[in-house]
């Protein structure tokens, strides 16, 4: 139950700053020319990184999800595989994310825009590193074989922030890079 209210507190987070986000993109201030993007403002292309990132962290769902499926079997080779493969994913996207964020023609100076898009893209990524942290230490329980077919509760709350992270993702890809660049 906690992990539940969790979860939905970290909604009610990012429902704030996705709120910001509509507010100062459907009703731009003269301040920065009435325009969403504001004048001077390249936004990225959301079919390069963005993209590749949205594809890595759905493919980080697929490989979790094996790896509920592979402890519910009492599989444990293919729980560590696909365990890792997650956990490896989050690192890949969180390098990307960072190399979008050097290559990136705006910066979180820049108006309302580069502010939300840093703030929510960096919580984000924040969120993906808990969740690998999360994964990490499960991994490790599962080493010392702290988990079973029938007893995985850590595990399983594990999974569920990740698949909120993944669903948060998409979200920022569709509302930030898609439709507000």
């Amino acid at each position: 139950m906690g992990m539940c209210l969790f979860i939905a507190s970290e909604t009610a987070f990012f429902f704030s700053f996705f709120w910001a986000f509509f507010h100062g993109s459907l009703a731009p201030s003269v301040d920065i020319g009435s325009i969403w993007p504001p004048e001077g403002i390249i936004s990225l292309d959301p079919w390069g990184l963005p993209l590749v990132n949205t594809i890595i962290l759905l493919s980080s769902g697929v490989t979790i999800t094996w790896s509920h499926r592979a402890i519910l079997s009492s599989n444990r080779k293919e729980m560590t595989n696909s365990l890792i493969a997650t956990i490896l994913y989050g690192a890949l996207f969180s390098g990307i994310q960072y190399y979008e964020y050097t290559v990136a023609p705006f910066s979180i100076n820049d108006s309302i825009f580069g502010s939300l898009f840093f703030l929510l893209t960096g919580f984000h990524g924040c969120h993906i590193l808990i969740g690998s942290i999360f994964l990490i230490i499960c991994l490790f329980r599962h080493f010392k074989y702290h988990f079973t077919s029938t007893h995985h509760v850590g595990f399983e709350a594990a999974i569920w922030y990740w698949h909120f992270v993944d669903v948060v993702w998409l979200f920022l890809f569709v509302i930030v890079y898609i439709w507000g660049g």
